[in-house]
């Protein structure tokens, strides 16, 4: 009997060994190029993929760009929320891109990092919330095959599971997401499927994400804000008062108020 071959993604991959190309050599000469001194980014991160929080900071003067991030890919402001100061980071869309910008982060002085997307309802919730806080992704992109096997769940870990539980949950639902690197080849097969998962959302980062955060113990939470279902009808993807940048801001805060 021929045995059946791994298919590429699956080949070749030691878990335990070491990249060769490492973010903070990366980070290196990128300082050495655009003359930015060795200094730390906020120790709380966001990733904003849609970019509307940003924008809706920006606009009111309350963002500034960060003089000490030296990716060459994207962009990182920081905001006072409640006198703490958060680094944000706008349009980082994608299991591969979300990771890269991370695993940067993480080695210029980020300690936790937050993402807010947006994502598809595949599975209406039992009550109006609108946050979805992800504790368990379907691996449906490329990116976290890199970083734990195959047979390994990307779940958030089980601390900040437990942190956030004791928070009354005024905002949010636990709930398992679907994340794809394809948005566009979401069949109806493949939707009915995840249906009978039990899955509430389709995204696109947080089973990468989760991924890293189990390989190199990373403190990640992943949110999803549900705020669309796949342009089915007119009048999809309204997200609330600016884009949905004060729902996501009283989710921060009431995050942040419980120190996590």
């Amino acid at each position: 009997m021929t045995k059946q071959k791994l298919p590429e993604i699956l080949s070749n991959k030691d878990y335990n060994s070491p990249s060769v190309f490492l973010p903070e050599n990366l980070l290196r000469e990128a300082r050495r190029q655009k003359d930015i001194a060795p200094c730390s980014v906020p120790s709380v991160c966001i990733l904003d993929p849609d970019g509307d929080l940003v924008h809706y900071l920006k606009e009111r003067g309350l963002a500034k760009k960060n003089t000490c991030w030296a990716c060459y890919h994207s962009k990182l402001y920081q905001f006072d929320l409640d006198g703490t100061t958060i680094g944000i980071l706008p349009c980082v869309v994608g299991a591969s891109y979300a990771v890269l910008v991370a695993e940067q982060l993480f080695v210029s002085g980020c300690k936790m990092l937050i993402s807010v997307t947006s994502a598809g309802i595949i599975n209406e919730p039992g009550n109006s919330k609108r946050f979805a806080l992800i504790a368990e992704a379907i691996r449906d992109e490329g990116t976290s095959y890199h970083y734990i096997p195959q047979e390994v769940s990307a779940s958030i870990s089980e601390s900040l599971l437990y942190s956030l539980d004791s928070i009354k949950q005024d905002l949010w639902v636990n709930a398992k997401s679907w994340t794809t690197d394809a948005p566009y080849r979401e069949t109806a097969e493949a939707i009915e499927a995840m249906k009978i998962a039990g899955v509430t959302c389709v995204e696109m980062e947080a089973a990468a994400l989760y991924a890293l955060s189990i390989a190199k113990q990373k403190a990640i939470i992943c949110f999803a804000h549900l705020t669309n279902t796949m342009a089915q009808g007119e009048g999809d993807f309204e997200k609330g008062e600016h884009f949905g940048s004060i729902d996501t801001l009283q989710l921060l805060k009431v995050i942040f108020a419980n120190q996590i």
